[in-house]
């Protein structure tokens, strides 16, 4: 918000995006550690979320204008988002519990069972050592695990839930995030007006970010994601063949149902996809690896349009942009693995620790060598 020069900005920059990478990496995973097998597309809800906070900012500018700053409008939202910041961080530290399985991976018995005690309100203990079975440590890997998502069954998990949050980070930045422009074009150029038009457009993306988890249950998060792609090849096509040739309401409906069918499914299931795909020591990371693609993809979103727009006009870049979500939706169709459409979560596959005891934490399995304590 202070940063006197550019150069600042950049700096600032690198270490925002990196907590916020961190950050959203691990929320996510935790998310997932928690929710029960059978609620597992309730997790696209952060998509929602996602637009709320958009329309939000949005909201934020309009008031910010208002009150004449001029050019430093962008210090103003800046400082917005420290406030959230801030807030998360003090519920974090009330209600943020570590992952048992996490724990119990790392032979952390009793941290794990105090966690597992803290979530659920139960009593729980760590078996006695001697009653211990021993289990491989997993969770101490570091980078082997990292490299294992690139391996084996992983494989295609990685390449469908990379695939779906590169395809849907190129084409929200590279539409969704311009969409001020485009609605600049329709209402003219005038602040508030543009800014109106954009927060009309991205409503649609909180329709469809909370549809989103129940889209989600009905066909799976990769049928959702292909057919969602689908949609967004047909909406991009439909702007490239006849954009400034259709009446005003259609061009208004367009752009609107582009940011429905994004947010109603590859939009939120990039993050799902990873976070549900693999088991508890590999899931933040896993996260990280696949967000980190997905920024790369929004840069490239940011950076191409553009550029092309300039190059070869507004309706050629969104012919050319089409191609992605057409890929994309050619691979989701193509992978066959769904996490809300197996029996066997991961934590349960090969590798995984021996379980023993009658504890069940919210995902639907084992904790390893934890007892409840009955009373």
């Amino acid at each position: 918000m202070f940063a006197p020069d550019f150069e600042m900005i950049l700096v600032g920059r690198f270490f925002v995006g990196a907590a916020y990478g961190i950050d959203f990496a691990i929320a996510m995973a935790v998310l997932a550690e928690f929710t029960p097998v059978k609620l597992k597309s309730r997790l696209n809800t952060w998509q929602g979320m996602w637009y709320t906070a958009v329309c939000l900012n949005l909201v934020l500018a309009l008031v910010f204008y208002s009150w004449n700053v001029g050019d430093t409008i962008w210090r103003y939202s800046v400082a917005a988002t420290a406030v959230f910041g801030a807030l998360i961080l003090v519920l974090q530290a009330l209600f943020l519990v570590e992952s048992p399985t996490w724990l119990a991976r790392k032979e952390r018995l009793e941290a794990a069972a105090v966690a597992m005690t803290r979530i659920y309100g139960r009593p729980f203990a760590a078996a006695p050592q001697s009653e211990r079975i021993p289990v491989t440590n997993l969770a101490r890997r570091g980078l082997a695990n990292v490299l294992l998502i690139f391996r084996g069954i992983y494989l295609p998990r990685t390449i469908l839930a990379a695939t779906v949050q590169i395809g849907q980070s190129i084409q929200y930045f590279g539409i969704g995030w311009y969409l001020p422009l485009i609605s600049a074009a329709l209402f003219g150029k005038d602040f508030v007006y543009a800014t109106i038009g954009a927060l009309v457009f991205n409503v649609c993306g909180i329709f469809g970010g909370f549809l989103s988890p129940l889209i989600g249950r009905k066909l799976g998060l990769r049928r959702a994601s292909a057919i969602g792609f689908a949609a967004v090849f047909v909406m991009l096509l439909t702007l490239g063949l006849f954009n400034g040739r259709m009446p005003t309401w259609l061009a208004v409906v367009v752009p609107s149902l582009f940011i429905l069918f994004h947010s109603g499914g590859p939009g939120a299931n990039g993050k799902s996809l990873s976070s549900l795909s693999f088991r508890s020591e590999l899931r933040a990371g896993a996260n990280g690896v696949i967000g980190a693609l997905g920024s790369i993809g929004a840069a490239l979103g940011l950076l191409v349009f553009p550029i092309f727009r300039a190059k070869y006009g507004l309706e050629t870049t969104f012919l050319i942009l089409s191609v992605v979500p057409f890929i994309a939706s050619i691979i989701c169709f193509a992978i066959r693995w769904d996490p809300t459409r197996t029996a066997i979560h991961p934590d349960n596959e090969a590798n995984a620790p021996q379980f023993r005891g009658d504890a069940r934490d919210g995902a639907g399995f084992m904790n390893p060598i934890i007892e409840k304590t009955r009373t």
